[in-house]
């Protein structure tokens, strides 16, 4: 009985494996494709050194997420890689360990600390590649062992780093700046009522400058909803008016003598905001 069960297995195992074969060979073209991908992504993705981004004999290269950075290097040279300061390294991994030596040190101290790897291949001809994460972001390398020639060292600028920066000082700027400047409260006028619906962003008040008109909001309008607001000619008709937020005020760049904030769609909130007279008065605390 073993015999027979032996034989067997073995014959459906034949008739099997022509199937199997047939079902390997259809997925062998798409599986060339997914390597050609790849190979066509990871080359598309590839710095190399440029002779306008040298430092002296320090390479800079531009950081983005997800590049390929190209570290030419020699038997017998160490080349430096230097993060950014103030940069804490997590990890370094190589796909050979064996035949690259790999370690890291610093210079510099407090806020202008700086973490170097530091890359030497034991034989030319090499290729692997290297993965450094920090607690900022990642480097992926592709490290080449060449006769003779070798990289100094590489760093990074960080442009995206520093357009956000930028904006953040802008903003901070902007938010640091008077609603109305150089104004006296002796210039304002007052002479605005509130009526209408009653919802969260209701208006406290609004005055104008004789130039520009000012509509103060709870803190809430901050973070909440903020209503579109429509001014009212003298044949009742509305129309959108150009205005901005600045903190919890609109700035309209003009004078009206009537407008409304609209909020909603099926049961719309709407708030009159209506210039009374031309009466001017101080603001009471």
């Amino acid at each position: 009985m073993i015999h027979k069960s032996t034989i067997s297995f073995a014959m459906l195992t034949m008739i099997a494996s022509p199937a199997i074969a047939d079902g390997g060979n259809r997925s062998a073209p798409a599986q060339n494709r997914g390597l050609a991908n790849v190979e066509l992504a990871n080359r598309h993705a590839t710095l190399a050194p440029r002779t306008d981004a040298f430092l002296n004999a320090v390479q800079i290269y531009p950081y983005s997420a997800g590049t390929i950075y190209k570290l030419i290097t020699a038997p017998e040279r160490i080349t430096d890689i230097a993060l950014e300061q103030g940069e804490m390294l997590v990890s370094v991994a190589s796909g050979d360990t064996v035949r690259w030596v790999i370690g890291d040190t610093s210079s510099g101290s407090g806020p202008t600390k700086r973490t170097h790897i530091l890359v030497k291949p034991s034989l030319t001809g090499l290729t692997t590649n290297l993965l450094i994460t920090t607690d900022r972001r990642a480097y992926h390398l592709a490290l080449v062992s060449t006769g003779r020639t070798a990289l100094t060292g590489i760093s990074w600028s960080y442009p995206e780093d520093a357009l956000l920066a930028l904006r953040r000082a802008n903003d901070a700027a902007r938010d640091a700046e008077p609603i109305a400047a150089g104004i006296q409260v002796e210039q304002l006028h007052f002479n605005y009522a509130i009526s209408g619906d009653t919802p969260a962003w209701r208006p406290l008040r609004a005055f104008d400058d004789g130039r520009q008109t000012y509509i103060e909001f709870p803190a809430s309008i901050v973070v909440g909803d903020a209503p579109p607001l429509f001014i009212v000619d003298g044949k009742r008709e509305v129309q959108l008016v150009n205005y901005r937020l600045r903190d919890r005020f609109y700035i309209v760049d003009r004078i009206f003598d009537q407008a409304e904030l609209r909020f909603g769609t099926r049961k719309q909130q709407v708030v009159k905001v209506t210039r009374t007279g031309s009466t001017r008065r101080r603001r009471s605390s």
